[in-house]
């Protein structure tokens, strides 16, 4: 719909679509994969953007972004960074955390399963030292991963991570409005952490989603999309968006 029609029934366009330019933005996870790609297509609309990782050193294409160092599991230190960089009128995170655990659940050390669980953590410290410092009109996206609803052999730590995360948000959502917040779910895609070598691991992914309805990888820009649209859409807070070639009809 046009800006002209919104205008005709009786809407103001700011009201439907974040204006990005001038905005604020912090992206944990923001120098590598699917955050520096949120990172960058914020930054190309015009955001001011403090991209955010545990060693940003490491971080590259990352011309235009403000760099700073923290852990999502350290709260000292996020609050700390909240202050410094409050107020802000986007939250994104897309750390990890740390290490994931895969393989089959019996034979899983259990240690490395609730290591998996530093990603909940993070996500939920984010959330609940940086709701404060949003500005009226902001809004907070999360990253959790198909497996969450849709788990194959090996996936157990994936989907129990994945699928804490979405229920969090949902039921975080009532409590923060009219601040919004949502997740973004992505199938397979192919980032570093698959392998420096493009080529090669869009190789060995390309197995894998080879029974997709869209048979092949995604990109980390194709998931950053997904929550530019979330943050940009003032209509939608406490839902999930997929960006998985179709992993869950697959």
């Amino acid at each position: 719909m046009s800006t002209v029609s919104l205008i005709k029934w009786g809407f103001k366009a700011k009201r439907v679509v974040m204006e990005l330019r001038g905005k604020k933005a912090l992206v944990f996870g923001g120098t590598s994969g699917i955050g520096l790609a949120a990172s960058i297509q914020l930054r190309d609309a015009g955001a001011e953007v403090i991209a955010v990782s545990r060693n940003p050193s490491k971080g590259e294409e990352t011309d235009g972004l403000t760099l700073a160092a923290c852990d999502v599991r350290d709260r000292a230190a996020l609050t700390a960074l909240f202050a410094a960089q409050a107020p802000f009128d986007i939250l994104i995170s897309a750390a990890t955390g740390g290490e994931r655990a895969s393989g089959p659940f019996l034979q899983m050390d259990l240690d490395a399963y609730q290591g998996s669980f530093d990603k909940l953590w993070g996500y939920t410290n984010c959330v609940h030292l940086g709701a404060a410092h949003l500005r009226e009109g902001g809004c907070m996206v999360l990253v959790s991963g198909s497996p969450a609803r849709r788990a194959r052999a090996g996936q157990t730590a994936l989907a129990s991570v994945g699928g804490a995360v979405e229920q969090f948000v949902r039921a975080v959502a009532v409590e923060l409005a009219p601040l919004r917040i949502n997740v973004v779910s992505p199938g397979i895609i192919s980032t570093p952490m698959f392998g420096p070598d493009v080529q090669q691991r869009d190789k060995v992914l390309g197995g894998f989603t080879a029974n997709h309805l869209i048979p092949r990888p995604g990109t980390a820009h194709e998931v950053a999309q997904g929550i530019l649209f979330v943050v940009q859409n003032n209509f939608v807070t406490g839902t999930t968006i997929d960006v998985d070639g179709g992993w869950l009809l697959s």
